[in-house]
């Protein structure tokens, strides 16, 4: 599927704000679509809510890739519950806004994939990112250079330990991502996901999920299966190079012995997870220039 044009964009955006006129306080108090931290809050009083438009107005500076239907797929993931007005327009509390600009951030910085993201935000990591100071002023509470403080840390963390067990038809799969059927053959064609027979019934894990989600987000910029074979032989590559690194101490009967090699393991792939997310980055910006 074709991306939407941004003058679509712009329409839902202005949408979603009109619809939200009804909404608004009355004169002498903050108005909804105000910026995060605009204004202070009297105790007890009820936090003042964004829309969708105005959230990716006040994250743009720090994610400029942030979008709309960014928001809304983290929401289809669960990972977000905004509050809907009775005409169906989301408004986004604060509380919303420091939970979406962590989730943000853990995909960057720490390159975690949304389940993991989902324990993360259950074990109460939702307001603020270890290392970031005030989740509501990026960068303020970072240390100056070679000065003591907390560390911004830019390393994946990256677990190979497996999934939680949970299995997801091909029905679920589809309802939860919200990709199309077509498109999640042809990931099984180019052997982006396998999933597993069972039963007569093809089941995948939570990995695989989660990337028919992210294809399907690619999907929308008219990114098919087939173009995804580089990703897959990259990561077929790293994977062969980290198993030669470490196999004797992955293969070894000694349980200390294979438990330092996980580390190990889990440890390379982060740094070569961020290594290519730098060269990436380098070369986007070749091309931007």
């Amino acid at each position: 599927m074709a991306s939407a044009p941004i003058t679509d964009i712009d329409a839902d955006v202005g949408e979603l704000e009109h619809g939200l006129a009804a909404t608004r306080p009355p004169s002498g108090t903050q108005a909804a679509g105000a910026a995060p931290g605009s204004g202070g809050e009297e105790g007890g009083a009820r936090a003042k809510s964004i829309t969708i438009g105005a959230v990716c107005k006040a994250l743009a500076q720090e994610f400029p890739d942030i979008s709309i239907s960014k928001i809304r797929y983290l929401e289809d993931q669960k990972l977000l519950t905004p509050r809907r007005t009775p005409g169906g327009y989301r408004l986004y509390s604060q509380g919303d806004v420091a939970r979406l600009r962590t989730i943000l951030r853990l995909q960057r910085d720490e390159f975690l994939p949304l389940r993991v993201i989902r324990q993360e935000l259950a074990a109460g990591r939702s307001g603020e990112t270890p290392g970031y100071g005030d989740p509501a002023h990026p960068g303020e509470g970072a240390p100056a250079q070679g000065g003591a403080g907390p560390r911004i840390s830019r390393r994946a963390s990256v677990s190979v330990r497996g999934d939680s067990g949970a299995l997801y038809t091909l029905a679920e799969v589809i309802e939860e991502t919200q990709a199309d059927a077509k498109l999640v053959r042809e990931l099984e064609e180019y052997g982006v996901v396998r999933g597993e027979q069972r039963g007569g019934v093809r089941y995948y894990d939570e990995t695989e999920r989660e990337i028919v989600g992210a294809v399907a987000e690619l999907a929308r910029y008219g990114v098919g299966g087939r173009n995804l074979r580089v990703f897959r032989s990259s990561a077929d590559r790293e994977a062969s190079l980290l198993q030669q690194i470490l196999a004797p101490a992955l293969r070894s009967r000694n349980p200390q012995r294979r438990k330092e090699a996980l580390e190990a393991l889990e440890n390379l792939a982060a740094v070569t997870t961020h290594l290519r997310h730098l060269l990436l980055v380098r070369d986007l910006r070749k091309i931007a220039n």
